[in-house]
């Protein structure tokens, strides 16, 4: 079921009225039975697989708050990481590895390798249950003794699949102290989601539509004109689409009565490399600082040391995206940026520069970012080089442009919007706070923006493919 189909928010609104209607002690079974649902309506046959990690991280972190000896500890650790890792290295990784082996070994490929379906969410929920096990083995989170209730944490359905990634502290402290959501928190919980449905359906699909065809036929769209308005079009979509789903979860989540992490913070007005790590799918930066950079050794140990856990670290998260040297390299051309950051003095790219020297540092962070957006679009590295190459051809036509004005006009909006939200928080603060007639005019706008440019043919969100 995608966020933005009919059929989930039908399915959605039962489960909310549910929710509600039911004893408290009982709304937790209605939750994970609807998540259960939902997730087995992608694919019922990995129903055991989520089964599976879940039991396996749940016994390992009662195991380990019992024993005392730190030894046993730690292999009980070391056994619930390497499950999780095996199951996720198998099958995202697995035909990478087998494919590398068969080039390096003069080996025919489809000897080696296998025809594998990617279970949905696995790379968000795995590193969830990660840092869960890691916490407790750290005393940081007391082991969870009902089963129900961890499996809920794992199963959560409004962020399963894309995230945000949400800790154990931060989930169980709503669940254990639920309480219901205020008033303004309702008319929040609502504006979060129908923001997220129009950067869906009104804005990524649109923009898909462009970045699809440009990715999709390269030699039929030669020159610089178009490598960049079709790169520009990947920006606005992998954006939109991607906060578009963090924005529905997080307001689904809070209309149940949770209150999940912002995962996204206005990354495009970000004035620096380091800026835009602290603004973009924030839940993963602060997962990579806290479970691979920091036990790395972080900042500890000299400015080399440093540089190579940032590269480390970038290389590790653009794997994580997915088993292929385009994320690899754009993971690294991000940690070098970083560390060139950090060479040229880590204060400087972290505080807020001038109103003078603010534009031009973010037109050039965005540009940055967009060259990087090549490496993690196309589907070859090959096709990577050409568009960097494309980029940079010279002999400029505005005839090349893919993106129509009307569209771009809705990206300066958007960009203005965005703009007034980084000074005001209007919509994330106060609009809730403001007159009726005011949030009655903006669901308005949003449903008819919904209907105005909304496509067909409902689009998968583009990280549901990692």
């Amino acid at each position: 079921m995608l966020f933005n189909t009919v059929q989930f928010f039908i399915f959605f609104i039962i489960t909310l009225a549910l929710h509600y209607a039911v004893p408290r002690g009982l709304r937790k079974y209605i939750l994970l039975a609807a998540s259960y649902v939902f997730y087995a309506a992608w694919n019922p046959l990995f129903i055991p697989l989520l089964l599976s990690l879940t039991v396996i991280d749940y016994v390992a972190a009662i195991w380990m708050e019992r024993v005392t000896n730190p030894r046993n500890k730690r292999w009980f650790l070391i056994l619930s990481l390497a499950a999780n890792l095996w199951f996720l290295g198998f099958f995202k990784y697995y035909n990478f590895l087998a494919g590398l082996t068969a080039q390096l070994t003069g080996l025919d490929p489809n000897s080696l390798t296998f025809s594998i379906i990617l279970p949905l969410g696995i790379s968000f929920h795995t590193f969830q249950s990660m840092s869960y096990v890691v916490d407790v083995y750290r005393g940081e989170q007391s082991a969870i003794r009902n089963p129900v209730d961890y499996a809920l944490f794992i199963a959560f359905f409004p962020q399963l699949v894309a995230g945000p990634i949400v800790r154990a502290g931060e989930f169980f402290k709503d669940f254990y102290n639920w309480a219901s959501p205020t008033p303004e928190e309702v008319l929040r919980g609502v504006l979060w989601m129908l923001f997220g449905l129009v950067k869906k359906v009104a804005l990524a699909d649109q923009f898909a539509q462009i970045s699809d065809s440009y990715f999709g036929s390269l030699a039929t769209h030669p020159g610089p004109a178009a490598a960049w308005s079709g790169t520009f079009a990947f920006a606005m979509q992998i954006f939109f689409d991607f906060s578009g789903y963090t924005d529905m979860a997080i307001g689904m989540a809070l209309l149940l009565g949770f209150h999940f992490p912002v995962n996204f913070r206005r990354p495009y007005l970000a004035f620096s490399v380091t800026d835009f790590w602290h603004r973009w799918h924030i839940s993963l930066s602060r997962w990579l600082r806290d479970y691979l950079y920091i036990p790395l050794g972080g900042n500890r140990g000299g400015s080399w040391k440093t540089y190579r856990n940032l590269m480390l670290t970038m290389l590790l998260g653009g794997l994580w995206h997915g088993a292929s040297w385009n994320f690899v390299i754009w993971g690294g051309y991000h940690g070098a940026l970083l560390s060139l950051e950090r060479i040229a003095g880590r204060k400087r790219f972290l505080e807020q520069p001038s109103l003078l020297l603010y534009p031009l540092r973010a037109v050039f962070t965005f540009v940055l970012v967009i060259m990087g957006w090549v490496f993690f679009r196309a589907a070859t590295l090959r096709d990577s080089v050409h568009v960097l190459g494309q980029m940079f051809s010279g002999g400029w036509s505005k005839a090349g442009n893919l993106i129509p004005l009307w569209l771009l006009g809705f990206a300066a909006i958007a960009l203005l919007m965005a703009l007034l939200e980084e000074k005001w928080e209007l919509v994330e603060q106060r609009l809730p706070r403001g007159p009726a007639w005011a949030y009655v005019m903006l669901i308005i706008a949003l449903l008819f923006s919904v209907e105005l440019l909304g496509v067909e043919k409902a689009v998968p969100f583009v990280y549901f493919q990692f």
